[in-house]
């Protein structure tokens, strides 16, 4: 953290997961860590395994002052486009604290628009604790959330590619069609799409 925000008391890190994929949501969290309750090894989620993940989102949980998800959804992904669904989600994220955050610190190079003062930090989820303990509680959540997906849409893989647009999930979408929590904007969704409107005309 920065000299001028460690004098800070309730400094919330903000990050979201799900930029990438073409199903399902983008997850957001907000934590404002408890300074008296430093949690060892926070990082990138996504340099952490998934039973890591799992173990600092518990602690996470139960060390912080606060913590928030936020979230858009796939027809919000859609009409704004994923920027600004993504946007969306932290802001919602940071607005559910329960403490009112007296800076926000926010992975990357765009804000969400918030009430709070707010800094930008590029690569703020591999050096500010308080953005990695966002990035490892949303990756968690949004993680869970696709395994639950894989059972309601079965055959897409869901469960281990996460919606990321892996060769395995390109192949399942074009064997299987569009399924409801595939994001229609994406170009390898739209591709699936037309073909099968070309098909049927």
């Amino acid at each position: 953290m920065s000299s001028s925000s460690s004098s800070l008391k309730f400094v919330a890190g903000v990050d979201e997961v799900g930029r990438g994929p073409l199903a399902g949501p983008v997850v957001a969290a907000a934590v404002i860590l408890d300074i008296a309750r430093p949690i060892d090894g926070l990082a990138d989620s996504k340099t952490l395994s998934a039973r890591r993940r799992e173990e600092l989102s518990a602690l996470i949980k139960t060390h912080s002052l606060c913590w928030a998800l936020g979230r858009a959804e796939v027809e919000e992904i859609d009409r704004l486009n994923i920027l600004q669904a993504s946007l969306l989600a932290m802001q919602r994220a940071v607005m559910a604290l329960a403490i009112q955050p007296e800076l926000v610190l926010v992975d990357g190079n765009q804000a969400p628009k918030l009430v709070y003062p707010v800094t930008t930090i590029i690569r703020g989820d591999a050096t500010e604790p308080s953005i990695s303990a966002a990035s490892i509680l949303a990756k968690v959540v949004r993680d869970a959330e696709m395994c639950d997906l894989d059972e309601l849409y079965p055959g897409y893989g869901f469960s281990l590619h996460k919606g990321y647009p892996t060769r395995a999930h390109i192949d399942a979408l074009q064997k299987q069609g569009v399924s409801p929590v595939h994001r229609r904007s994406f170009g390898p969704v739209r591709q699936v799409l037309a073909a099968s409107l070309a098909a049927s005309s």
